[in-house]
Formats: C-alpha cells, structure tokens, sequence
C-alpha cells in the first residue's frame, strides 16, 4: 500500500522529519500536536484549557484537510506534565468528542 503524506497550513509545520499525517489505505495516523499556533508558529502561552483548544484546533485542521471531523477518531493520546490539569484539560476535550468519543 501506498502512503500518502497529509500536510496543511491549519497545523504547525512539522520541525524534524515527521509528517502532520499519513494516510494508507482507509487509515490515517495523526502526529502529536502542541500547543503552537499555526498562523505565528508561537507556543501559546496561556493556561492548560488555552493550549489543550489550541492542540484540538491543530488536529481538526489536520482532519478537515482530509475531509475527516472527531467523528472519525478512533484513539488518541494526552501526555500531561502535571496530572492535577487533568480536569481542565479534560473540560475542554469533551467539548471537541461529543458523541462516541474514541478511546484514550
């Protein structure tokens, strides 16, 4: 199978030599995202609801390039420095998997 490279200015531009996404076949694998604002290429700055939207953002740009919504989201994986911003961070990620979320 053929892989096919996914890249969008909706995302940060990867800074070592990885790709946004790769689809093969009917599956695409989506690279980790942080908190960097695609349009400064800046860390955003503020607290962890702040840069938990902008992670999701960067991730549902990557999607809508393909035609793909949350929806379509199968698994994913949050790495957190301090467990204690787990509840705000989790606020914000329900709001982005309403119905049927993947797992975690």
């Amino acid at each position: 199978m053929e892989k096919e490279i996914i890249k969008t200015n909706k995302a940060p531009t990867p800074v070592g030599p990885y790709s946004q996404a790769v689809k093969v076949g009917n599956l695409v694998f989506v690279s980790g995202q942080v908190a960097i604002d695609p349009r400064t290429s800046s860390p955003v700055t503020g607290d962890i609801k702040e840069q938990t939207k902008r992670v999701l953002e960067n991730i549902k740009g990557i999607l809508e390039s393909i035609g793909l919504t949350f929806d379509n989201v199968v698994k994913t994986s949050v790495f957190l420095r301090r467990m204690t911003d787990f509840s705000k961070m989790n606020d914000v990620y329900t709001t982005y998997f309403k119905i049927k979320p993947p797992a975690r």
